[in-house]
C-alpha cells in the first residue's frame, strides 16, 4: 500500500529534525563546550566572547533534543491510530520565539570568529582541529551555525506542504492548520527583528558620517535615498558638489569635507519634509535640475541624469 503524501512529509520533519539536532549537538556540545574550556584556561579567548558567538544556543539545543524531537518520535511511532502532529508543532511554535535572540545575533558572531581567529592563532587552531572532525563533515563552524537560522523557514515549507496534503476530512487538519498560522507569526517576528536591528545599524552608520549631530540623530528616522548633487548657483552661473540625505522627516543638505577625520560630511542646511515643495525645471544651460523649496530655504539642484532626478523627486 502507497503511505499517503502528508505521512511522508511528517516522516521527512522528523528525519531533517533527528539531523538538526546532531547538528545543534555539534554546536553547542562540542564547538561551544571546548572552546569555552579552553577560553577558561585563559588560552584562547575572552569567555565573554565565546557566549558572544554562541549566544542562546545551548536553550535550543536543549527545547529541540529533550522536547521536540521525543515529541515527534513518539508521534511517529503512533501514526496507524494517531495520525496527527498538528498540536505537537503548536506546543513547539512559541519556543521558536527564542531564535530572535539567536538569529539577531548571527552576523555580529561570524564576525567575531573572523576578529579573533586572526587575533588569536590558538583559537583559530582548535576551530580548524574540530572541523577537520568526522561530525564536520568538511564543513565550516559558520556553516553549521547558519542552520538554526535556516530551521524555521523550513518548519514554515514542510508545514505548508502537510496541510495542502491533508485530506479534508484528517482529524488533523484544524491543529496543522493552526500551528501553521503559529509558525507563520514567529517567522515573521524573526524577520522582523532582523530586519529592525539593520535598519539602526544603517542609520547609526550614517549619523557617524554627518558627524553625530545632536539634533539629527533620532532612532525612529528612516533613510529613503542618499547621493551626490550638484548644487546650481544662479549668480555665477556654476555649480558644486553637494551630498543629499533625504530622511522621512528632513533633508540635509551637506558639503562633503575635504579632510575625513571622524565625520564624512558637513550639514549645511536642514530642511523640513513638512510643507516642502519639489519640482522639475526645464533649464536649458543645466539639464535635469529640480527645485526644492522648503520652509527653511529653496535650492536649485541638478542630478547626473534624467533617472537620477526622476527618483530624487519621487
Amino acid at each position: 500500500m502507497q503511505e499517503p503524501e502528508e505521512k511522508k512529509i511528517a516522516l521527512e520533519l522528523l528525519e531533517t529534525e533527528q539531523a538538526y539536532v546532531n547538528r545543534l549537538h555539534l554546536l553547542d556540545q562540542v564547538f561551544y563546550t571546548e572552546l569555552m574550556k579552553e577560553a577558561r584556561n585563559g588560552k584562547t579567548v575572552p569567555e565573554e566572547v565565546v557566549k558572544m558567538i554562541f549566544s542562546n544556543i545551548s536553550s535550543i539545543y536543549q527545547f529541540h533534543a529533550k522536547f521536540f524531537l521525543p515529541e515527534l518520535q513518539k508521534r511517529m511511532e503512533d501514526w496507524s491510530c494517531n495520525p496527527r502532529i498538528g498540536d505537537v508543532i503548536q506546543k513547539l511554535a512559541p519556543f521558536l520565539k527564542m531564535y530572535g535572540e539567536y538569529v539577531k545575533n548571527f552576523d555580529k558572531a561570524v564576525e567575531l570568529i573572523t576578529v579573533w581567529s586572526e587575533k588569536s592563532p590558538p583559537f583559530q587552531e582548535l576551530i580548524a582541529d574540530i572541523q577537520k572532525r568526522k561530525v564536520c563533515a568538511n564543513l565550516t563552524l559558520q556553516h553549521h551555525m547558519l542552520e538554526p537560522v535556516q530551521r524555521i523557514p523550513r518548519y514554515e515549507l514542510l508545514l505548508k506542504d502537510y496541510v495542502r496534503k491533508l485530506p479534508p476530512e484528517s482529524p488533523d487538519r484544524g491543529d496543522a492548520e493552526k500551528a501553521l498560522e503559529m509558525i507563520f507569526m514567529v517567522a515573521k517576528h524573526s524577520n522582523a527583528a532582523i530586519a529592525e536591528m539593520e535598519r539602526l545599524q544603517n542609520l547609526w552608520a550614517v549619523y557617524q558620517r554627518l558627524g553625530l549631530e545632536n539634533d539629527i540623530v533620532d532612532p525612529s528616522n528612516e533613510l529613503i535615498k542618499e547621493g551626490p548633487i550638484q548644487k546650481i548657483s544662479t549668480r555665477t552661473s556654476s555649480t558644486s558638489e553637494k551630498y543629499l540625505f533625504l530622511f522621512n522627516n528632513m533633508l540635509l543638505y551637506c558639503v562633503p569635507k575635504v579632510i575625513q577625520v571622524g565625520a564624512e560630511f558637513q550639514v549645511h542646511l536642514r530642511i523640513d519634509v513638512d510643507g516642502m515643495k519639489v519640482r522639475e525645471l526645464k533649464d536649458t544651460q543645466f539639464p535635469h535640475t529640480f527645485l526644492v523649496s522648503g520652509k527653511q530655504r529653496t535650492l536649485e539642484l541638478q542630478a547626473r541624469s534624467g533617472e537620477e532626478m526622476d527618483a530624487w523627486i519621487k
